[in-house]
């Protein structure tokens, strides 16, 4: 069986947004305290003995976390026309944090996105 690292980091930043067509008090502006954590698996360590380093993982996160942060995300694209659900949050960082973090031995595989300490949701594409 091939070996099989995963690695995991948490983040967090504030955030403002409304859901557009939400029958209930969340289409109104509210802000959350998200916590962000990134997965990733890695396939092989480096020679230094890491799958990837959770230095680069922070960094490849906070790039992507520090455009949302302390914002309306409605304001911001993807969400001037998609909700800023957690769904969708999680989608968007993903996808982004994948563009930067991704290696042949490394990918990331899991978003998970906590909007309160007890509902979270979690993105893959595996």
């Amino acid at each position: 069986m091939p070996s099989r690292y995963t690695l995991k980091i948490i983040v967090d930043f504030a955030a403002a947004h409304l859901l557009r067509d939400y029958p209930g008090v969340c289409n109104r502006l509210h802000g959350h305290n998200w916590k962000i954590e990134v997965q990733v698996t890695a396939t092989r360590l480096d020679k230094v003995g890491m799958g990837v380093d959770f230095k680069d993982m922070k960094q490849a996160t906070r790039e992507v976390i520090d455009k949302l942060d302390h914002r309306n995300l409605n304001d911001l694209e993807p969400f001037k026309t998609v909700n800023p659900t957690a769904e969708n949050i999680a989608a968007y960082l993903y996808r982004e944090i994948s563009g930067t973090l991704n290696r042949e031995h490394a990918r990331v595989s899991a978003v998970t996105v906590w909007e309160t300490e007890r509902a979270c949701v979690t993105y893959s594409e595996e």
